[in-house]
């Protein structure tokens, strides 16, 4: 989360003065809508019909996504190997088995490993935008189509940010955006949000998302016989918090950009081959500025040198598929009759996570810098940026 201010606590304080936090409430007696506020406002923002504010992240949003797309046991979900590791779980999470597949230099979903890893269960496809940068949706929703495989798109690094004109997360069937303290913008630490045009695949996913739904009134709107699932559902002061923050959104794109080109432009005039390729660098987020290497050696070197503050990609850890021990050694769910990998429609599945499967991916990682870019930077900071990027690219 970049900003915060008086606008975030003014919301806050008008609902938890108007004593009605559940997010269900009737208007006339003072109850904010906050929730169902958002959820048009985010809707209308991102360019779809239906949009689900979530008490639990991104993880949330995509379960709910997964959910509302009909993927269960018996089904394999294709995702990259460079990624959160609850894009994976997620899937964990409705009963699929997650396949891992390449990123290539986008550091996006590879849409030849994608079509190379398609398999006689393969139901869906999670194409990740990471770091701001979008993965290559028109290829991967291409080979998508062709094999008759849903698209569900987690945008959860991406909130706000655009492919060729259109808001990443409503390219596909669906698509997951994260509100967490660490994102773009955030809902009070936690939150997430679906978006879908599909109004089956909403329906599902809101009564999954409610265990109470058969007792909202909306519940009779439905064409689905509601069912008890999850609760994920978000409260009045999430949606105040999302609000306030979604309003900051479009500024906070315009100004990391601003200086994300600035810092790229001062390093082309060294060298033009050092960043790594994009999908769409008019669309990206700006929140990274993203350099490849030879090797890894030169990275280092590039992320260490003075002034830089680089991160290597292959150490962020938790985004890299090596490091995610409880999915590798398949401890899921807290009863062994609850771990997906153990369901009798599961068996024959593919349930390879060793480190071998996406060798291409950690090559790619370990030869890949970030360097973080701030959208309140002051003139000076940035001068002083590019001038230790420049010096770190004339070094390499």
């Amino acid at each position: 989360m970049y900003r915060s201010g008086q606008q975030e606590i003014d919301e806050v304080t008008k609902v938890l003065q108007s004593k009605q936090w559940f997010r269900y409430g009737d208007p006339s007696t003072g109850h904010l809508q906050e929730v169902d506020r958002f959820e048009a406002e985010w809707a209308e923002m991102m360019g779809m019909k239906y949009a689900i504010l979530h008490c639990g992240g991104g993880t949330a949003a995509l379960t709910c996504c997964l959910a509302g797309a009909g993927i269960g046991p018996g089904d394999e979900v294709i995702v990259p190997a460079y990624t959160w590791m609850a894009t994976a779980t997620a899937v964990l999470t409705v009963g699929a088995i997650p396949v891992l597949a390449d990123i290539d230099e986008t550091l996006g979903l590879d849409p030849l490993d994608f079509e190379r890893k398609i398999g006689p269960h393969t139901r869906a496809v999670i194409p990740v935008h990471m770091a701001g940068r979008a993965a290559n949706l028109e290829r991967i929703l291409a080979v998508a189509r062709k094999h008759n495989v849903k698209v569900i798109e987690d945008s959860c690094q991406m909130n706000g940010g655009s492919y060729h004109g259109k808001r990443t997360g409503s390219w596909g069937d669906a698509g997951a955006y994260s509100f967490n303290f660490f994102k773009i913008i955030s809902a009070g630490g936690e939150g997430g949000c679906l978006v879908t045009n599909d109004r089956s695949l909403y329906e599902t996913a809101y009564a999954y998302h409610d265990s109470g739904t058969s007792f909202r009134p909306r519940s009779c709107e439905f064409s689905i016989p509601v069912f008890v699932a999850q609760q994920y559902r978000a409260d009045e002061v999430t949606g105040a918090l999302a609000r306030m923050q979604m309003q900051r959104l479009d500024g906070i794109i315009r100004d990391l950009r601003i200086t994300r080109k600035r810092l790229a432009k001062a390093i082309a005039a060294v060298s033009e081959n050092i960043f790594a390729p994009s999908n769409d660098a008019d669309g990206d987020c700006g929140v990274m500025v993203a350099m490849q290497f030879k090797d890894e050696a030169t990275a280092r070197k590039f992320a260490t040198a003075p002034g830089v503050e680089g991160t290597v990609v292959i150490d962020t850890g938790k985004h890299v598929y090596t490091k995610w021990e409880p999915l590798r050694m398949k401890r899921i769910a807290h009863h062994p009759d609850m771990n997906p990998f153990n369901f009798a429609k599961n068996q024959g599945l593919r349930m390879d996570y060793s480190d071998s499967v996406c060798a291409k991916t950690l090559s790619i990682l370990r030869r890949t810098v970030y360097v973080a870019v701030n959208p309140d930077w002051t003139e000076e900071a940035v001068a002083k940026k590019s001038a230790a990027l420049v010096a770190a690219a004339k070094s390499v």
